[in-house]
């Protein structure tokens, strides 16, 4: 498959190192970086330094020069890059890359490889990137490697009291724990692979255990039976299967998944590897497809980029799995109906997590998130059900899916991002219930504002239903001038999609509205499946149902407002 993948892309990289986007994107400057990557760890796979009769270390050394001179905000792709370089070899003596390049293009990287920003993003495993290649290379006699990723793992634990990523502190109201989170922790332990001391990674590796095992032990209730991975955040689609396998991959490989769990890690990898190869790669061409005309992804993720990391990812796998030296067959496990929250951080001022529920029998499978954005502006990280197939959002948009979205003072009000007194338990007749309340209302900028008024939270999962409950109080007289509440109805892509995805049946959602106080009506159904700006990761979105109060409503202080409503969905699945 990598190969296959190579073929089709790599006469996209020019003479000067640059990457030709295919028609109708736009090159990024951190690209020659991805292609460099791609490229080494394509060359550690296979030893093989020509393809398809070109040279991949001439291919490797222009994409370098092209990164070394790019922007120096992108040092992103200079991480990637570096490790580039260093998958040829430790030491530029025996390096056949740094052979190639030019005097002014190694004065370059020395230079760039030592200067650095310090990050609380996930930019900082760039910064372990740069420490390990700059020491490894004999460019210098400093190993700053073990301090980055300590100062990395402090940071960790300063910012998330369950000891999760959070790729974004500083930004709204912080608790960012996205899916660049389990990339950091991927890309860090490769950069620790390829190091020239192999006891500064030995010592290392016990640090990044600590966090990765938190993930990891996500990871079997987190992948749908379908194999869809993770889903909540930014850029998942194809990377949210990437990163989870190299993550699985790396821990079997390094000794961190006891033997008695082996076999529930290596279902859960094959179901991933599964979605992606059905989902994502075109199999008549051999290359990665994340946009089309039925699905998106976010516009920093061009299609060369997804390729090449495509390639560098399928190496690694294949080298991994070499590595590891077993079969890789694990027994199909048995699912459980059950909800299970995750608490991501906890604190004086915000609790975070992520509750996940499933129930085999009605085939609902749910990730219910509560965690700020970074003011993404979009719905990637709304607490809702999500839920592709059944519960759909759009990809670059922000829509109050499945949450009312209160106008009050010119502010636009959602009971997402944080809570406190967050709570999961057994309801009545077996049902499982997930609360949390707000006692400062929160705008959609994150932003709280304090004075105005609160909210309570209550999700009910019961066999096939579903119940939202919403519970307002303002502590003075407010205006509502708008109230709103979206409903997206979508489905898995028509061609491209795994056995037994999940799609909404002729009978829908099955919303009902039991209780609204706000006395809002249903608009009427937006059609939006040509419409570019309503697609998913994954699929088309078709409807856009909206229930709206478009005039004024007084709210008075010591009275409740409730919004209610249930859920029934048609859980269907796709056979072929």
């Amino acid at each position: 498959m990598a190969r296959a993948m190579l073929g089709q892309n790599v006469s996209a990289i020019q003479p000067d190192g640059t990457i030709d986007p295919v028609p109708g994107e736009a090159s990024r400057q951190d690209e020659p970086g991805h292609v460099a990557l791609a490229l080494g760890e394509f060359y550690r796979a296979t030893s093989d330094n020509q393809f398809d009769g070109s040279d991949l270390v001439d291919l490797t050394a222009r994409c370098l020069t092209a990164q070394a001179f790019n922007d120096e905000s992108y040092e992103n792709g200079l991480g990637y890059a570096a490790l580039g370089l260093l998958s040829f070899g430790p030491a530029k003596e025996r390096n056949p890359v740094w052979e190639r390049l030019l005097d002014p293009t190694r004065e370059c990287l020395d230079r760039r490889l030592l200067s650095r920003t310090d990050y609380d993003s996930h930019f900082q495993a760039f910064n372990v990137a740069k420490a390990v290649t700059r020491f490894s290379m004999g460019l210098s006699k400093k190993d700053e490697t073990g301090k980055i990723i300590d100062r990395f793992i402090e940071r960790v634990q300063q910012t998330s009291s369950g000891g999760f990523i959070d790729d974004n502190p500083r930004v709204g109201i912080g608790g960012v724990f996205d899916l660049y989170g389990p990339m950091s922790l991927v890309f860090m332990r490769q950069a620790l692979q390829l190091h020239a001391n192999i006891h500064l990674r030995d010592r290392k590796l016990p640090s990044l255990r600590t966090v990765a095992e938190k993930y990891l032990r996500l990871l079997p209730d987190l992948v749908r039976s379908d194999g869809q991975g993770w889903i909540i955040g930014k850029s998942i689609g194809v990377y949210g299967q990437m990163h989870c396998i190299s993550l699985i991959l790396q821990a079997l490989r390094d000794g961190w998944i006891t033997s008695d769990k082996e076999g529930l890690y290596i279902d859960t990898l094959r179901r991933l590897f599964q979605y992606f190869f059905l989902t994502y790669l075109d199999q008549d061409q051999g290359f990665l497809v994340i946009r089309d005309g039925e699905r998106d992804t976010r516009p920093e993720h061009t299609t060369r980029m997804a390729n090449f990391d495509g390639v560098r990812y399928l190496s690694q796998w294949a080298r991994l799995a070499s590595a590891i030296g077993k079969p890789m067959e694990g027994a199909v496990t048995t699912r459980k109906a059950g909800g299970r929250y995750i608490m991501f951080d906890r604190g004086s001022k915000k609790e975070q997590g992520l509750f996940l529920y499933q129930n085999p029998e009605s085939g609902l499978q749910l990730q219910l998130p509560l965690m700020g954005s970074g003011k993404s502006g979009t719905s990637d990280y709304l607490p809702f059900p999500h839920c592709p197939g059944i519960f759909d959002w759009p990809v670059n948009k922000y829509l109050p899916i499945m949450l009312p979205e209160l106008t009050i003072d010119g502010k636009t009000f959602i009971p997402a991002f944080y809570g406190k007194r967050c709570v999961t338990g057994l309801g009545l007749r077996k049902s499982f219930y997930f609360r949390y309340e707000q006692p400062e209302l929160i705008t959609t900028d994150e932003e709280i504002v304090s004075g105005l008024g609160s909210v309570k939270v209550s999700w009910t999962f019961a066999d096939d239903k579903i119940t939202s409950e919403f519970l307002f109080t303002v502590k003075r007289q407010v205006q509502c001038e708008k109230f709103r509440y979206a409903l997206a109805i979508g489905s898995p892509h028509s061609e491209k999609h795994a056995p037994m995805t999940f799609a909404l049946g002729e009978e829908g959602l099955g919303c009902n509205v039991e209780k609204d106080d706000f006395q809002a009506v249903w608009q009427e159904t937006e059609v939006v499946t040509n419409e570019l700006g309503y697609r998913t990761y994954w699929g088309n979105i078709h409807y856009i149902q909206t229930l709206v109060r478009d005039h004024p409503l007084v709210m008075r202080p010591g009275q409740q407002y409730r919004l209610t409503l249930s859920f029934s969905p048609d859980v269907g699945m796709l056979d072929s």
